[in-house]
């Protein structure tokens, strides 16, 4: 499994036109030396079990992996982690994940321009209506991706939902401990439920996301998919943390400028 190939994917002569493809071109954002340390070897806490993910959002679950991976005694994988974002907003990561879903395909390789393809909601004419709180803009849309987690470009759905159907009590929502959030249950080769909360800390926010894989909805509820005795391969988790402790540490140095010179023109 190659983790850090440090080649870009490719971009079309109509997306180097683009005024955010300066983005594309510059150097990925280092990986902080202490969360590579972790990347060798699996955590030996896991994370906070999915049925409890109310005490995620509350900030309660500090006796579970705050920064880590591995895979759970249920077999289920876990990845967690914890990206401060100095001068980023609560508000531009709200604009951010419909911005990137919609228009060109490189706004999202700028997220991560090694290992990002594309993603594209199948309801752009909802994402894009001005009347939709941008807070709602995920709520009910599926996001067409593919990416590079360490197994090659893989194709995901990408299934975003409203907290509350997700089995979150959004009285939590708008806390000290989780300001504003998205998620969504991925249907790809390996199915996984997400979760990115986020909250003020310092002069920015503190990013923190969760996944738990091996979960699928089915009948509208989020059930585990791994059969009885199953158990995934350490890889798999292995491979996810990589990649969002690369994508989530470019996208922490990138976010202040792109939402400047860009948030005023729509989605």
């Amino acid at each position: 499994m190659e983790l850090f190939l440090n080649k870009k994917v490719g971009v079309s002569e109509e997306e180097k036109a683009l005024p955010y493809y300066k983005y594309f071109t510059r150097q990925m954002a280092a990986i902080p030396h202490e969360k590579l340390k972790v990347l060798e070897q699996p955590s030996k806490v896991s994370a906070v079990p999915f049925e409890e993910r109310n005490s995620f959002l509350k900030g309660e679950d500090t006796a579970y992996c705050q920064i880590g991976f591995g895979v759970a005694d249920n077999g289920t994988g876990f990845v967690c982690n914890a990206t401060y974002m100095p001068h980023v907003t609560s508000d531009m990561l709200d604009w951010w994940f419909p911005w990137h879903s919609v228009g060109s395909d490189l706004r999202y390789k700028i997220w991560d321009p090694e290992d990002h393809y594309f993603a594209r909601a199948d309801n752009a004419a909802y994402v894009c209506d001005p009347s939709v709180p941008v807070k709602e803009k995920t709520w009910g849309v599926n996001h067409y991706i593919l990416e590079d987690v360490g197994m090659g470009p893989s194709p995901l759905k990408l299934c975003f939902m409203r907290p509350k159907d997700f089995g979150y009590d959004e009285a939590l929502i708008g806390s000290d401990t989780c300001n504003s959030m998205v998620c969504a249950v991925g249907a790809g080769e390996c199915a996984a439920a997400m979760t990115h909360k986020w909250y003020n800390h310092e002069d920015g926010v503190m990013f923190v996301s969760r996944f738990w894989i091996g979960y699928a909805v089915k009948d509208g509820q989020i059930i585990k998919a791994l059969p009885e005795g199953g158990k995934l391969p350490v890889e798999v988790p292995k491979g996810l943390f990589a990649h969002n402790i690369k994508e989530f540490s470019n996208l922490a140095a990138i976010l202040p400028e792109v939402y400047a010179e860009n948030k005023d023109k729509g989605l």
